[in-house]
């Protein structure tokens, strides 16, 4: 839950105040802009079947395994699977742990982050936790916005994830800016999103742009080698 609940009269105030301390035309900038745009609704409906069945997408296209169970069955991710019967911003947060995780640690449950909020085998996730406290928090940073790039990539509404995570505590100060700009330059300098600030999914061993819009048509497609303009199935 978030720390400081938002005044929806408040959020057009709070995002410009954020925006207008990013240097236009950086990766920060443009990243910030595509989530923004997913206020102009705020009354638009949350984990729809329509977001469970991109974000499951989302999940095949990164080559993850799925499983059709709940998390407090055994873990979120298990080593090898993740367990699908989540919301739509959860599920597609998973995505983001595993392109974040380093190969060895994909092999842990949690990522070897320690328990994540939905698994119910608790004890051994956290059994299994091998980062120290700044790891965890950076990695939960990190997987934290792209997961909400990806939500806004997809046509869902990812100010909501964006405010129930915490991105706009204290959003009067230069502080929120600046965590803002540095998640992004992160995000950006390891390959996870791209210069428009578009997540980067990879695609047979190599980086491919998973870069998604929403037609005006509402109709899906997919564009050369990348999975670009595609609707919100990733152009399925």
């Amino acid at each position: 839950m978030n720390l400081t609940p938002i005044d929806p009269e408040i959020l057009p105030q709070a995002l410009a105040t954020v925006k207008a301390r990013l240097t236009t035309g950086t990766v920060s900038a443009v990243a910030f802009d595509l989530i923004a745009a997913t206020a102009g609704n705020p009354d638009a409906a949350i984990d729809t079947p329509d977001h469970r069945r991109a974000a499951r997408d989302l999940v095949a296209d990164a080559g993850m395994t799925a499983i059709d169970e709940v998390p407090a069955e055994a873990f979120s991710w298990d080593g090898t699977a993740v367990r699908t019967r989540s919301e739509a911003s959860v599920l597609i947060h998973e995505v983001a742990h595993w392109l974040i995780a380093p190969p060895d640690r994909r092999r842990l449950p949690d990522f070897g982050l320690g328990a994540g909020p939905e698994t119910g085998r608790v004890a051994e996730a956290e059994a299994a936790r091998c980062v120290d406290d700044a790891t965890k928090e950076e990695e939960e940073l990190l997987a934290s916005l792209l997961g909400i790039l990806f939500e806004a990539a997809l046509g869902q509404p990812a100010i909501h994830a964006f405010i129930e995570q915490n991105w706009l505590e204290a959003w009067e100060r230069p502080a929120a800016a600046e965590q803002f700009r540095s998640a992004a330059d992160m995000l950006c300098g390891r390959g996870l999103i791209d210069r428009r600030g578009l997540p980067v999914l990879p695609q047979d061993g190599n980086a491919a742009t998973a870069a998604i819009s929403i037609r005006n048509s509402g109709q899906a497609s997919a564009e050369t080698s990348t999975i670009a303009d595609a609707g919100p199935s990733l152009g399925k």
